[in-house]
């Protein structure tokens, strides 16, 4: 059984399944936003072109309503990434239509080019792609169209889902749209409430460059993601950690070398220094894997102790309800 949750634990990192950060509501949110911005689009385009012409473009629109409702403050989803995405594959796709007609690299070429475009043209939108292969693939009533395909109903169905997406994610406080109108929370954003961590937006940008790989994030949106990691971690340090039998600590670690333990086997008390301490690792590295460690050697690993929430693993305040009891606990040890 160990073995078999251990090959299920490395499948879900290969196939890059991850724990859901988002709250019921959010969720909610997002599918409500969703069906919202579809609906506009429909009603426009059936106003503007009839069913026929309408249907071919609500596909497309389809995969840009998960990006601007579900995903709004993801770089790809921003507006000029929405806007020059589709109008510039749009252009693209047109081209190809007209100077490769029937040839059956035409809609190879049209998606690959327009993937070039929005590259250079710094606008990456994944539904932009399904643009230009409409262009192309549409029929004779897309065809038809020429140039005019990027005006209506490509201009027309993106103002019509862009309106919605503004509207409705700025109507809850937890949302806003463009991203750029996110603003941190002054506390958080406060160099002595913080302590100050050293790293710059500068510094962020550049390392996100750095990677040479397109990332779904915007500087602005991880500069406060930072900022706000590092007030949780300035409110969550503070006390001393406590070892118990049953409990989840983690090492803290960012990355591939983050794990979090539960102590499975741990003598009554008294207890010293080189007491055995049998513990599982439950997340992160080692996944399912078991150990025989000291005492001092757990205590030195551990950095904070940790409770499962819903998908996500969080950090335990110092004075949080039904925590280890003084009686049952032993204090980490304070090291130089």
């Amino acid at each position: 059984m160990q073995n078999i949750r251990k090959a299920l634990g490395r499948l879900a990192a290969i196939l890059g399944f991850e724990a859901s950060t988002t709250s019921h509501r959010e969720k909610l949110a997002a599918t409500a936003g969703a069906m919202l911005g579809i609906t506009a689009v429909v009603l426009v385009s059936h106003w503007s072109l009839g069913p026929a012409a309408a249907n071919l473009m609500i596909a497309s629109m389809g995969a840009s309503a998960v990006l601007l409702f579900a995903v709004p403050h993801g770089a790809l989803s921003q507006p000029w990434a929405a806007v020059a995405g589709h109008l510039l594959s749009a252009a693209v796709g047109v081209s190809c239509q007209k100077l490769f007609a029937g040839h059956p690299l035409a809609p190879a070429l049209a998606v690959g080019l327009a993937v070039g475009v929005m590259c250079y043209a710094r606008c990456i939108h994944p539904p932009g792609g399904a643009t230009a292969l409409t262009a192309v693939i549409g029929g004779d009533s897309v065809h038809a169209l020429g140039y005019s395909f990027i005006l209506v109903p490509v201009l027309l169905n993106l103002a019509a889902i862009l309106s919605t997406a503004l509207v409705f994610n700025n109507f809850f406080p937890w949302r806003r749209y463009p991203a750029s109108l996110m603003s941190s929370k002054k506390e958080l954003m406060d160099e002595k409430a913080t302590g100050g961590s050293g790293l710059t937006h500068e510094d962020l940008a550049a390392a996100m460059e750095s990677m040479d790989t397109y990332v779904d994030i915007t500087s602005e949106e991880l500069a406060e993601l930072f900022d706000r990691a590092w007030a949780h971690a300035r409110d969550g340090n503070a006390g001393a950690v406590r070892i118990e039998g049953g409990r989840f600590y983690s090492n803290g670690h960012p990355g591939a070398r983050w794990s979090v333990r539960q102590i499975i086997d741990l003598p009554a008390e008294p207890l010293s220094s080189m007491t055995k301490i049998i513990y599982k690792n439950v997340a992160g590295r080692d996944l399912h894997e078991t150990g025989i460690c000291r005492f001092d050697e757990f205590n030195g690993w551990a950095r904070f102790e940790v409770a499962k929430k819903g998908d996500r693993w969080i950090k335990m305040m110092p004075d949080v309800p039904g925590g280890s009891t003084a009686k049952q606990a032993i204090r980490r040890k304070q090291h130089a």
